[in-house]
């Protein structure tokens, strides 16, 4: 069954409005009509609903029944260290699929790229287009905020309002004795906590200013294995532990 997200609650008659890009996909592409069902987003709760109206916009008749959030119990934002290339659209598709709640881009001490602000406001909105087409994949009821790229001072700032903050350092990897993630999770489990960030490096990690610096605020180094992984990875061997510990 199809699933679309609305932004707008049910109207005075009780029906959903649909429009734009996903009534052209109902109408034009999946050919549906009246009487077919499909389930509608709002507010983080999925509704199977009944099409009542297909025109230039799609109305959509709740039929009583909602269907089970998939949604993490934790809520973890992933903060990536700007990376080169496409590296940031397959984080936001893959992490969305793996239940991260919002992505966090940052101008790194080692970060290549740098963000265009002319063109910034067009990357973000792709990014988050990207995430929508994913939740809708992957039957998520929540689809993750893409944030515009902030400074690493702002990141700092960001820390205190987390329960828990992990930095993803590849110093520590390297290590003979490392700091295992999994027995870190497992306090976390413990402690209820609900907000997660995990922090990222971009390609060349995390640099030891940055990492010091993190650490003062309050986060805490996870090591995710002996081996050392990509910008675009690490971010999803992360979410896969953590929706292996709570989920």
């Amino acid at each position: 069954m199809q699933r679309y997200f609305v932004d707008q609650p049910v109207t005075e008659t009780g029906e959903y409005i649909i429009s734009g890009d996903n009534a052209r996909h109902i109408s034009k592409v999946m050919r549906m009509t009246a009487g077919e069902e499909i389930i509608v987003v709002h507010s983080g709760e999925a509704h199977i609903c009944e099409i009542t109206d297909v025109a230039t916009d799609v109305l959509a008749k709740p039929t009583g029944k909602t269907i089970p959030s998939p949604e993490m119990p934790v809520n973890v934002t992933i903060a990536c260290g700007l990376p080169k290339g496409d590296k940031l659209e397959l984080i936001a598709q893959k992490g969305t699929e793996l239940g991260m709640y919002a992505l966090l881009p940052f101008a790194a001490e080692r970060s290549i790229v740098k963000w265009d602000d002319k063109k910034g406001r067009k990357n973000q909105e792709r990014l988050q287009k990207i995430a929508l087409e994913a939740a809708e994949q992957s039957h998520r009821t929540y689809v993750p905020e893409v944030a515009m790229p902030i400074s690493f001072k702002q990141l700092l700032s960001h820390v205190a309002n987390f329960d828990v903050v992990f930095i993803a350092d590849e110093e520590d990897a390297k290590a003979s004795e490392r700091t295992r993630f999994a027995d870190k999770l497992k306090t976390v489990y413990d402690n209820k906590s609900k907000s997660i960030l995990c922090i990222f490096g971009p390609e060349g990690g995390i640099s030891r200013k940055e990492a010091d610096a993190l650490v003062a605020a309050g986060a805490q180094i996870m090591s995710l294995g002996p081996r050392i992984l990509r910008a675009e990875t690490a971010p999803l061997y992360a979410l896969s532990a953590i929706s292996y510990e709570f989920e």
